[in-house]
Protein backbone atom coordinates (compact mmCIF):
# COMPACT_ATOMS: atom_id res chain seq x y z
CA UNK A 1 0.00 0.00 0.00
CA UNK A 2 1.25 3.71 -1.45
CA UNK A 3 -0.35 6.58 -0.29
CA UNK A 4 0.19 9.42 -3.03
CA UNK A 5 1.51 12.06 -0.41
CA UNK A 6 0.26 12.81 3.01
CA UNK A 7 -2.91 14.67 2.70
CA UNK A 8 -4.62 11.71 1.26
CA UNK A 9 -2.75 9.22 3.90
CA UNK A 10 -4.66 11.91 6.21
CA UNK A 11 -7.97 11.43 4.60
CA UNK A 12 -7.87 7.67 4.45
CA UNK A 13 -7.45 7.56 8.17
CA UNK A 14 -9.90 10.12 8.83
CA UNK A 15 -12.18 7.86 6.89
CA UNK A 16 -11.16 5.26 9.16
CA UNK A 17 -12.09 6.98 12.39
CA UNK A 18 -15.42 8.54 11.16
CA UNK A 19 -17.39 7.29 14.06
CA UNK A 20 -15.78 9.84 16.55
CA UNK A 21 -16.71 12.63 14.12
CA UNK A 22 -18.73 15.50 15.77
CA UNK A 23 -17.58 14.22 19.46
CA UNK A 24 -17.33 17.00 21.50
CA UNK A 25 -14.22 16.30 23.77
CA UNK A 26 -12.10 15.37 20.84
CA UNK A 27 -8.83 16.85 20.22
CA UNK A 28 -6.84 15.84 17.19
CA UNK A 29 -2.11 16.64 17.81
CA UNK A 30 -0.23 16.48 14.99
CA UNK A 31 3.42 15.38 15.45
CA UNK A 32 5.21 18.05 13.71
CA UNK A 33 6.22 18.63 11.15
CA UNK A 34 4.83 16.33 8.53
CA UNK A 35 2.52 14.78 10.83
CA UNK A 36 1.00 17.88 10.99
CA UNK A 37 -0.08 17.66 7.53
CA UNK A 38 -2.14 14.35 8.26
CA UNK A 39 -3.32 15.77 11.32
CA UNK A 40 -5.19 18.56 9.26
CA UNK A 41 -7.07 16.00 7.18
CA UNK A 42 -7.87 14.17 9.95
CA UNK A 43 -9.63 16.89 12.16
CA UNK A 44 -11.14 18.36 8.58
CA UNK A 45 -12.95 14.92 8.81
CA UNK A 46 -13.87 14.56 12.13
CA UNK A 47 -14.58 18.25 12.28
CA UNK A 48 -12.13 18.41 15.27
CA UNK A 49 -9.77 21.19 16.85
CA UNK A 50 -6.33 20.71 15.67
CA UNK A 51 -3.20 20.88 17.34
CA UNK A 52 0.65 20.10 17.73
CA UNK A 53 2.14 17.91 20.32
CA UNK A 54 6.18 18.95 19.76
CA UNK A 55 8.47 15.61 20.34
CA UNK A 56 12.08 15.86 19.18
CA UNK A 57 14.20 12.39 18.98
CA UNK A 58 17.53 12.36 19.71
CA UNK A 59 19.88 11.09 16.93
CA UNK A 60 22.61 8.64 17.50
CA UNK A 61 26.35 10.14 16.93
CA UNK A 62 27.16 10.53 13.13
CA UNK A 63 23.17 9.03 12.36
CA UNK A 64 21.08 11.84 13.62
CA UNK A 65 18.23 9.98 11.82
CA UNK A 66 18.44 7.14 13.67
CA UNK A 67 16.76 7.88 17.27
CA UNK A 68 18.31 6.52 20.54
CA UNK A 69 15.55 8.48 21.82
CA UNK A 70 13.07 11.25 22.40
CA UNK A 71 12.28 14.67 24.03
CA UNK A 72 8.35 15.77 24.58
CA UNK A 73 7.73 19.12 25.17
CA UNK A 74 6.98 18.86 28.70
CA UNK A 75 10.41 17.38 29.08
CA UNK A 76 9.67 13.82 29.32
CA UNK A 77 12.56 11.47 28.05
CA UNK A 78 12.04 7.90 26.49
CA UNK A 79 16.29 6.69 25.77
CA UNK A 80 16.85 3.27 24.42
CA UNK A 81 19.91 2.26 26.47
CA UNK A 82 20.28 -0.86 24.59
CA UNK A 83 20.50 1.07 21.80
CA UNK A 84 23.06 3.97 23.40
CA UNK A 85 25.28 1.62 24.38
CA UNK A 86 25.66 -0.07 21.02
CA UNK A 87 26.08 3.06 19.07
CA UNK A 88 28.81 4.11 21.70
CA UNK A 89 26.73 7.53 22.50
CA UNK A 90 28.72 8.71 25.74
CA UNK A 91 26.54 10.48 28.69
CA UNK A 92 27.83 13.61 28.19
CA UNK A 93 26.61 13.51 24.48
CA UNK A 94 23.01 12.53 25.20
CA UNK A 95 22.90 15.29 27.87
CA UNK A 96 24.14 17.60 24.90
CA UNK A 97 21.57 15.87 22.40
CA UNK A 98 18.77 16.22 24.60
CA UNK A 99 19.31 19.90 25.78
CA UNK A 100 19.67 20.84 22.41
CA UNK A 101 16.33 19.03 21.09
CA UNK A 102 14.89 20.83 24.06
CA UNK A 103 15.36 24.22 22.60
CA UNK A 104 14.49 23.06 19.12
CA UNK A 105 10.99 22.54 20.66
CA UNK A 106 11.00 26.33 22.54
CA UNK A 107 11.87 28.15 19.10
CA UNK A 108 8.93 25.49 17.13
CA UNK A 109 6.57 26.31 19.97
CA UNK A 110 7.09 29.95 19.51
CA UNK A 111 7.00 29.93 15.55
CA UNK A 112 3.53 27.61 15.60
CA UNK A 113 1.77 28.93 18.71
CA UNK A 114 3.23 31.92 19.56
CA UNK A 115 1.57 33.65 22.75
CA UNK A 116 -1.22 31.13 22.29
CA UNK A 117 -1.30 28.52 25.35
CA UNK A 118 -1.20 24.99 24.90
CA UNK A 119 -5.40 23.52 24.89
CA UNK A 120 -6.01 21.46 27.76
CA UNK A 121 -5.92 17.50 27.19
CA UNK A 122 -8.16 16.54 30.51
CA UNK A 123 -10.86 14.64 30.20
CA UNK A 124 -10.61 14.71 26.17
CA UNK A 125 -9.81 11.83 23.42
CA UNK A 126 -6.92 12.81 22.28
CA UNK A 127 -6.05 11.67 18.77
CA UNK A 128 -2.75 11.61 18.36
CA UNK A 129 -1.18 11.64 14.36
CA UNK A 130 1.96 11.55 12.94
CA UNK A 131 3.00 10.52 9.06
CA UNK A 132 5.00 7.44 10.07
CA UNK A 133 6.65 5.54 12.42
CA UNK A 134 10.19 3.45 12.01
CA UNK A 135 11.43 2.77 15.95
CA UNK A 136 8.99 4.77 17.16
CA UNK A 137 10.69 6.62 19.73
CA UNK A 138 8.98 9.71 19.12
CA UNK A 139 5.77 8.46 19.06
CA UNK A 140 6.57 6.64 22.24
CA UNK A 141 8.03 10.21 24.24
CA UNK A 142 4.83 11.54 23.32
CA UNK A 143 2.31 9.20 24.23
CA UNK A 144 3.91 8.62 27.72
CA UNK A 145 3.85 12.42 27.88
CA UNK A 146 0.05 12.86 26.88
CA UNK A 147 -1.08 9.88 29.28
CA UNK A 148 0.25 12.12 32.24
CA UNK A 149 -1.95 14.82 31.32
CA UNK A 150 -5.26 12.56 32.28
CA UNK A 151 -6.92 12.06 28.84
CA UNK A 152 -10.23 10.28 28.66
CA UNK A 153 -9.14 8.30 25.64
CA UNK A 154 -5.89 8.40 23.78
CA UNK A 155 -5.96 7.39 19.97
CA UNK A 156 -2.85 6.92 18.03
CA UNK A 157 -3.37 7.00 13.84
CA UNK A 158 -0.57 6.76 11.24
CA UNK A 159 -0.76 5.76 8.06
CA UNK A 160 2.35 2.89 8.22
CA UNK A 161 4.58 1.47 10.41
CA UNK A 162 6.27 -1.88 11.02
CA UNK A 163 4.31 -4.66 12.87
CA UNK A 164 7.17 -5.13 16.08
CA UNK A 165 6.78 -0.84 15.99
CA UNK A 166 2.78 -0.69 16.30
CA UNK A 167 2.67 -4.05 18.85
CA UNK A 168 5.22 -1.75 21.23
CA UNK A 169 3.20 1.60 20.84
CA UNK A 170 -0.26 -0.30 20.74
CA UNK A 171 0.57 -0.95 24.77
CA UNK A 172 1.04 2.85 25.37
CA UNK A 173 -2.46 3.80 23.49
CA UNK A 174 -5.88 2.48 24.06
CA UNK A 175 -6.11 2.13 20.67
CA UNK A 176 -3.99 2.13 17.04
CA UNK A 177 -4.98 2.54 14.08
CA UNK A 178 -2.34 1.88 11.70
CA UNK A 179 -3.26 1.55 8.17
CA UNK A 180 -0.28 -0.43 6.48
CA UNK A 181 1.84 -2.68 8.92
CA UNK A 182 4.55 -4.02 6.12
CA UNK A 183 6.85 -7.19 6.75
CA UNK A 184 9.49 -5.35 4.99
CA UNK A 185 9.77 -1.54 6.73
CA UNK A 186 12.78 -0.08 5.20
CA UNK A 187 11.67 3.91 5.34
CA UNK A 188 8.56 5.83 6.28
CA UNK A 189 9.21 7.58 2.85
CA UNK A 190 9.32 4.24 0.73
CA UNK A 191 6.00 4.54 1.08
CA UNK A 192 4.95 7.75 -0.22
CA UNK A 193 4.81 9.04 -4.02
CA UNK A 194 5.34 12.38 -2.45
CA UNK A 195 7.33 12.65 0.93
CA UNK A 196 8.77 16.21 0.37
CA UNK A 197 9.58 18.19 3.88
CA UNK A 198 7.45 20.45 5.60
CA UNK A 199 7.90 23.89 6.67
CA UNK A 200 7.38 25.75 9.61
CA UNK A 201 5.15 28.28 7.84
CA UNK A 202 3.37 25.51 6.07
CA UNK A 203 2.97 23.59 9.40
CA UNK A 204 1.59 27.51 11.04
CA UNK A 205 -1.03 27.79 7.88
CA UNK A 206 -2.92 24.37 8.60
CA UNK A 207 -3.08 25.93 12.23
CA UNK A 208 -4.19 28.70 11.30
CA UNK A 209 -6.90 27.53 8.70
CA UNK A 210 -10.52 27.20 9.33
CA UNK A 211 -11.50 23.78 9.06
Amino acid sequence: MHFRDRHEAGRLLGAELTPLGGQKDLLVLGIPRGGVVVAYEVAKALDAPLDVYITRKIGAPYNPELAIGAVASDGTLVLDHGLIARVGASDDYVQAETKRQRQEIERRLEAYRGSQAAPSLEAKTVILVDDGVATGATVLASLRAIRQRKPAQLILAIPVGPPETIQLLGKEADRVVCLHTPEFFWAVGAFYGVFDQTSDAEVVQLLQEPR
